[in-house]
């Protein structure tokens, strides 16, 4: 038996309405629980830098350092030959200053200091000698400011859109 235009209509609004809503629902910010709030993340007792872990493989260190001072838009220069942080000359030493750069460059949050998983924050000052390690506020933000503009349209006003689109056509 076919089906009425009102069934087949009812069906086709409640598919979009559907769509919608996934769409809708898709979009919408998870919060993670165990992640700390923006901005900076301190210990009780002080400021935490981003460093790279010991014993982890030097192929995924690398590939973490060269992402860094790549996309990560890192400041790379004193890690390089004659530059204050060059020495010691080690793979660990040059990842853990950048590491260190782009985790206050980007709010000091665990997400910040991961690398694949060849970071850890800590609370002791990596700084030696004329090697300087950014701390919180040291480092001019790459992160986009987040907006607080209201957004004009819920899900349920674009469905009736569509749907008064479709009715008219």
């Amino acid at each position: 038996m076919p089906l009425k235009f009102n069934n087949f209509h009812q069906v086709l609004v409640t598919s979009i309405e559907a769509k919608v809503q996934e769409k809708a629902d898709a979009t919408i910010p998870t919060t993670v629980v165990n992640s700390p709030p923006e901005g900076n993340t301190t210990f009780v007792d002080g400021t935490t830098w981003c460093v790279a872990q010991s014993g982890v493989s030097q192929v995924d260190l690398q590939n973490a350092l060269d992402w860094a001072c790549g996309l990560g838009m890192v400041d790379c220069k004193p890690i390089q030959h004659s530059g204050a942080c060059f020495e010691p000359d080690t793979l660990v030493s040059h990842a853990s200053y950048a590491f260190n750069y782009y985790y206050q460059q980007n709010g000091n949050s665990d997400i910040a200091c991961n690398f694949g998983g060849t970071a850890t924050v800590t609370k002791n000052n990596p700084s030696y000698s004329k090697c300087v390690y950014a701390s919180a506020g040291s480092v001019g933000s790459s992160a986009p400011p987040l907006s607080k503009k209201k957004h004009s349209f819920t899900w349920w006003e674009i469905a009736g859109i569509l749907l008064l689109l479709y009715l008219r056509s």
